[in-house]
């Protein structure tokens, strides 16, 4: 019988299941609902559909039948710690690893070698490892009192450039008439209340930063400025797990990974807030959190030396 190997990304916008033979080649892979969130009742009912479909369409992908994987690696959004016993329902593996979502982003981003991420979307944390295996993060304290540098903090940053104008002690700002009319709202104090209702959980507000780029492309001097300030956020999440891991003169690789990155006037930024420390090195991820989940899973099997050739689809997939 062959053996395969599962890795999961259990994220707060989506789930990604990705499936391994034993020589390292992809066989299978879904995609289905967030799962991030397993408290209540409800929550759990859906954490376990989500995962069900996920990892079955990706079997189907694969053409195998079975739940039993030679091991499993699952990262996480918001920790592990309340879904291990929940995720040990679905499947069967003689090796398993359940952890967070940075762990499984800079295994994907730095194809398991030692290195610092940092991630974007939603939310923000950046998250390293060194070569001693010591690991260190910064960030990812949530909405309230941290996630710098994220989409919902980008929104943030607008609606306060906004309410600004507003009041009348800041400047003008095309942001004001685009978050209007994608939210649908008459002023700018009616903006406000409605990103307070339900109709408007965090994911929601942190996808206008897509108006939030767009704004800024367009030339707007306070759109450019949030963005630039997210952009200097995160390289100083960068710096701070750097500081703590690497010494004076060593070269760690810096990678990002999420949505906030897609503007290209944050990603400049960013990348040249980065490179001001010297020594550092920042490139691209090379795969994304699911086949970073994948590694893990391989390695936790005590396989180190795989490596995943990405199918000739696959990225057009996920």
């Amino acid at each position: 019988m062959s053996e395969y190997f599962l890795g999961v990304d259990g994220g707060q916008s989506s789930t990604t299941a990705v499936i391994g033979d034993v020589h390292g080649k992809i066989v299978g892979w879904a995609s289905a609902g967030p799962c991030n969130h397993v408290a209540a009742a409800e929550a759990r009912t859906k954490f376990l559909r989500v995962m069900r479909e996920c990892i079955s369409q990706a079997e189907l992908r694969a053409g195998i039948g079975t739940h039993h994987f030679k091991a499993a690696c699952f990262g996480m959004s918001g920790g592990p710690a309340d879904k291990a016993a929940l995720l040990h329902e679905l499947i069967d593996a003689e090796h398993w690893m359940i952890t967070h979502d940075a762990a499984i982003a800079l295994a994907g981003a730095t194809s398991g070698e030692p290195g610092i991420v940092v991630i974007s979307g939603t939310g923000s944390i950046a998250f390293a490892q060194n070569g001693r295996g010591e690991t260190a993060r910064a960030g990812g304290w949530g909405y309230v009192f941290g996630d710098e540098g994220s989409g919902f903090d980008i929104v943030r940053q607008a609606l306060r450039a906004v309410l600004r104008e507003h009041e009348g002690w800041g400047g003008r700002t095309a942001l004001t008439p685009a978050l209007l009319e994608a939210a649908q709202a008459p002023d700018a104090d009616q903006l406000l209340h409605i990103f307070y209702t339900p109709d408007w959980p965090r994911q929601r507000i942190a996808d206008l930063a897509k108006v939030v780029n767009r704004i800024a492309e367009d030339g707007d001097p306070v759109a450019i400025g949030v963005l630039h300030n997210a952009a200097r956020e995160l390289g100083m999440l960068a710096a701070s797990v750097r500081r703590q891991l690497w010494a004076e003169g060593e070269s760690p690789q810096v990678a990002w990974v999420g949505g906030v990155f897609h503007s290209s006037i944050l990603l400049e930024r960013f990348h040249t807030v980065v490179s001001l420390e010297e020594n550092t090195i920042c490139k691209p991820p090379k795969h994304g959190p699911a086949v970073g989940a994948l590694l893990l899973a391989y390695r936790a099997a005590g396989i180190r030396d795989v490596r995943i050739p990405m199918p000739e689809n696959f990225r057009a997939k996920l």
